[in-house]
């Protein structure tokens, strides 16, 4: 019997050493831990506050963008820019006080081609070159060719054409990469590159047979190896 009270007593004594350790460590690193667990609930919250914040910015950001677009369809570029003082507050006033939503970064693709619909090339090349690229087939491919007749339009034909033809590989679809390799191909053209050029024009015969672009490609063709 005494055996085990002194067995008991044992490891009592010894888990009350432990708990001791334990204690003491914490109070030797109780600003570490505390630290460590604000920096955790600091993290977490504030996570939470930006998803929330930018879910309520997200949704104003396209409410106030509803006017300029308006406008924008009414090829009112000035004023969808810049906003009419009003209702409408036009894109640049979207990007810059809804900046890091969806809707600013559209913006500023409209943005782009309300300059180059005003022949304002090098803001219209900035803003394109500042709109965040997504992976899909149609948008992106799309500001890359617009981005690239900017750089056409400025008479940087080199830069222009490797814009159209990143533009048609990023697309691979037969609503924009033959139009993209047609103008490319026609840069060439015009620069006395013509084995450039009929090679755009075969490939657009070939890969984008269906597309209404490829209809007249054997004239082109003919043409440029003249």
């Amino acid at each position: 019997m005494a055996k085990k009270e002194t067995k008991k007593t044992e490891e009592a004594i010894a888990l009350d050493v432990q708990l001791t350790k334990t204690e003491a460590f914490i109070e030797k690193n109780i600003k570490k831990i505390l630290i460590a667990i604000g920096a955790i609930i600091i993290v977490v919250v504030a996570g939470w506050l930006y998803n929330n914040y930018m879910k309520g910015k997200e949704n104003d950001a396209q409410k106030a963008i509803a006017k300029s677009q308006q406008a924008f369809a009414l090829q009112q570029y000035e004023q969808a820019l810049n906003g009419d003082g009003t209702l409408n507050v036009g894109f640049l006033n979207i990007i810059s006080q809804y900046s890091g939503t969806k809707t600013a970064n559209l913006a500023k693709l409209y943005a782009a081609v309300c300059y180059a619909k005003t022949e304002k090339y090098d803001e219209a090349i900035k803003m394109f070159e500042d709109f965040s690229q997504k992976d899909d087939q149609m948008i992106s491919p799309a500001s890359l060719a617009a981005l690239g007749n900017c750089y056409i339009q400025k008479g940087d034909n080199k830069k222009g054409v490797d814009m159209l033809l990143k533009a048609a590989k990023a697309a691979s679809n037969d609503a924009i990469s033959p139009v993209c390799l047609l103008q490319a191909a026609q840069v060439y053209e015009a620069e006395g590159e013509n084995e450039k050029a009929v090679e755009l024009y075969k490939e657009i015969k070939e890969k984008y047979f269906r597309s209404p672009v490829s209809a007249d490609m054997d004239k082109y063709i003919e043409r440029a190896t003249k």
